[in-house]
């Protein structure tokens, strides 16, 4: 048996010094015209908003869906929990608040097992929106409450702060919810009295 070996060195490869050019001189152009909008141009928006597709929309979810399979399946619970949130927040975006609820039910188990207290306090809070959305003002309290405690006992001021605002927006909304609960009534009672015939 023979064997045959080449091998490369640079050792035989000469470098040539290679002349630099001049640099090129500078294109002068007037001040005057070199920064002018025109006046059309303050109307347009700089960033439209561009919608995702379907598609783009059913992949993110099985994506994000597969990763929190794949941790939950190979006990990596303090990832998968984040996950719940990604798709829990993904289903708010699309306004499916019943699933959104679910995962961010699933996260809130997952970081109170692993003593994520960041992340209870931010499911928790995201937790109150969707029930304040749906109209269950008293859950959403609750959840607030819970997260008011958290954020207080561990020293948290800018969470407590937070969740405090959270806690004054959801009562302003309840309040809101009711007046109008109060309008539509009194129409209802004025029809009653007064019959369109």
């Amino acid at each position: 048996m023979t064997t045959c070996g080449f091998s490369a060195s640079a050792q035989w490869i000469s470098f040539k010094k290679h002349e630099r050019l001049p640099l090129l001189p500078e294109a002068s152009i007037s001040s005057s015209y070199q920064f002018k909008t025109p006046a059309f141009a303050k109307f347009i928006p700089r960033h439209p908003e561009v919608t995702p597709s379907a598609y783009s929309q059913n992949l993110t979810e099985h994506y994000v869906m597969h990763m929190a399979q794949h941790n939950m399946r190979y006990r990596v619970f303090n990832t998968a929990s984040y996950n719940f949130s990604q798709l829990a927040q993904f289903y708010v975006q699309q306004k499916r608040m019943s699933e959104a609820k679910w995962f961010f039910l699933q996260s809130n188990m997952l970081s109170r097992q692993q003593n994520n207290d960041k992340l209870t306090i931010h499911n928790l809070t995201r937790l109150a929106e969707i029930k304040s959305f749906i109209g269950d003002f008293t859950l959403a309290q609750q959840d607030l409450f819970e997260a008011r405690d958290i954020a207080a006992s561990r020293g948290w001021l800018i969470e407590l702060v937070f969740v405090e605002k959270k806690l004054q927006a959801i009562q302003q909304n309840r309040i809101v919810s009711t007046c109008t609960e109060l309008r539509y009534a009194s129409n209802a009672i004025a029809t009653k009295q007064n019959p369109v015939e």
